[in-house]
């Protein structure tokens, strides 16, 4: 049986290939946790995920995560781990790439829903 051999994976050039933002894209896959990349400006809405935690890494621009208690600001190169259930949002001056890692299947607008809901195990 010939298994393909894995090559290695650059999330800043996979982000570059997105055709618009708000838009993630899988581009690789650990046990049940996908790695996704997305391309944002402007801000998201206000959601959470009652079930999981979600880890963002800046690759480019500066996110900034919306809180109740107030915004925090994620650099290139820095991590930033959301815990479960709490409610917030994402959201950048100019644009931003990010590195996105979560459990298969969830949902970027957690259950909030609505036209900025995309579409789950899109790959690039």
């Amino acid at each position: 049986m010939n298994t393909p051999v894995p090559v290695p994976v650059n999330p800043l050039h996979k982000a570059g290939l997105i055709d618009r933002q708000w838009s993630p894209r899988v581009i690789a896959e650990l046990n049940d946790y996908q790695f996704k990349v997305v391309r944002i400006e402007g801000e998201f809405i206000w959601h959470d995920h009652p079930e999981t935690d979600e880890a963002f890494i800046v690759l480019d621009g500066t996110l900034r995560i919306d809180f109740e208690h107030g915004p925090v600001y994620v650099a290139p190169g820095e991590l930033f781990v959301v815990p479960r259930g709490i409610s917030h949002r994402t959201a950048a001056e100019g644009e931003a790439r990010l590195l996105m890692i979560e459990p298969r299947g969830v949902l970027n607008t957690g259950h909030e829903g609505g036209e900025r809901t995309a579409t789950n195990d899109v790959w690039i």
